[in-house]
């Protein structure tokens, strides 16, 4: 108490100034129109200043639930592309009244998951990327993985509720991938040195390539639906012995800056699988 009047003791000329001056203020402001105006024009300007601070800072907390709803609606509209869908060569069937149904039918191929990464390297001869989805959640080994950029990788390793990816970027990738504008299947690999660049071999010399060529996942491959962004052409080399180009690629995915994911999954695997497995070569 003794130090609050102590203040008000030393202070006392400058409290008095400020109180009168405040009451001058305010008997300016509440009888003279145009002052009244300005200052609520002026009030206005930092009550809305204010207000767009707070709802800054507001929409950052809420980024990470804004992702998550991106993600899931990115997510479902994948999932209504026609890539997604196959339709087989043969739409009759003969039942037991001997009747023919002829009407088109189209089965779902692929199916999109999101997921949210939670783990990756770059700088390793073998990286890998964590995701934070698992078995649970219906994810299972030998499962491609895109980004919203493009490919990521393949599913190698599954637990409860989360998985583990080979990323691009690892030595042992092997992705059969063609040139979207004109053709040419080769095989995309990683050489272990600059995360930014992958090679793709074994394109035929008939192939008409260009710098900055689209280079897509094939029609052929069974775990990525076809057209997924692998890359684009950065360099053009010809291999002398093989008679083919090899293409170095720019990724089109940031693998230093990955943050969100989908798990494909391919409904019609087991089935291909299964076919695969009563195959018996035949004697030469």
């Amino acid at each position: 108490m003794r130090n609050i009047l102590l203040f008000i003791s030393r202070y006392s000329h400058l409290i008095v100034l400020l109180f009168l001056q405040g009451l001058s203020l305010h008997l300016l402001f509440r009888y003279n129109r145009f002052h009244e105006a300005v200052f609520s024009n002026v009030l206005n300007e930092i009550t809305g200043s204010v207000r767009e601070g707070y709802s800054g800072i507001e929409a950052f907390f809420s980024l990470r639930r804004e992702n998550d709803l991106l993600r899931e609606e990115n997510a479902r509209l994948r999932n209504q592309l026609k890539e997604d869908y196959a339709w087989p060569d043969s739409s009759s069937r003969q039942v037991n009244d001997t009747l023919r149904i002829d009407t088109l039918v189209q089965y779902r191929k692929f199916v999109y998951m999101p997921s949210r990464v939670i783990g990756n390297t770059v700088n390793a001869e073998r990286n890998h990327i964590m995701l934070h989805r698992g078995a649970k959640q219906g994810v299972q080994v030998g499962m491609a993985v895109t980004s919203p950029s493009g490919v990521l990788g393949t599913v190698i390793g599954v637990s409860d509720n989360m998985c583990v990816v080979m990323s691009l970027l690892h030595a042992q990738t092997r992705i059969v991938a063609v040139l979207k504008r004109g053709g040419g299947y080769g095989e995309v690999s990683w050489d272990g040195a600059d995360p930014r660049y992958v090679q793709l071999t074994k394109i035929p010399r008939t192939t008409l390539v260009r710098k900055g060529d689209s280079v897509v996942t094939s029609q052929y491959s069974d775990k990525y639906p076809p057209g997924q962004l692998v890359g684009f052409v950065e360099r053009i080399s010809e291999d002398q012995q093989s008679g083919t180009f090899d293409l170095i690629l720019r990724t089109a995915v940031d693998f230093r800056n990955v943050h969100h994911a989908y798990v494909i999954r391919n409904l019609q695997q087991a089935e291909m699988d299964a076919l695969r497995n009563r195959i018996k070569e035949p004697n030469d």
